[in-house]
C-alpha cells in the first residue's frame, strides 16, 4: 500500500479546485500529514486509482492506512481522532 500505516497522507494534483480547497483547510490547523502529488509521482497515483474504483479522484486521503476519497475536512478529522491521534500536534508544538 502507498498510505502511511500510521500518519494522514493527502493525495493531489494541481489545478484541482478540491484539493485546493481542502490543502488549505488544513494549512490552518494542527494536522500533520504528508502530501503526495498523483502527477508527479506514479506510485502515489496507481494507489488512488485502487481506491478510487480505477479513477484518479483526488483528494484521496489515507489515515493509518484507511483510505478515503474526496472526504470533508470533518471525515477527516473525525478519522484521524479514530485512527491516528498522534497526527494531531499539540497547541504551543
Amino acid at each position: 500500500m502507498a498510505g502511511n500505516d500510521e500518519g494522514v497522507v493527502v493525495y493531489w494534483r494541481p489545478l484541482c479546485p478540491y484539493c485546493m480547497r481542502l490543502r488549505l483547510r488544513l494549512r490552518f490547523s494542527r494536522l500533520r500529514y504528508t502530501e503526495r502529488n498523483i502527477w508527479a509521482d506514479p506510485e502515489a497515483a496507481a494507489f488512488v486509482r485502487s481506491v478510487a474504483d480505477g479513477n484518479e479522484t483526488v483528494p484521496t486521503v489515507t489515515v493509518a492506512g484507511h483510505a478515503m476519497v474526496n472526504p470533508s475536512k470533518k471525515r477527516l478529522m473525525e478519522a484521524v481522532a479514530t485512527h491516528a491521534p498522534q497526527s494531531l500536534s499539540r497547541r504551543g508544538s
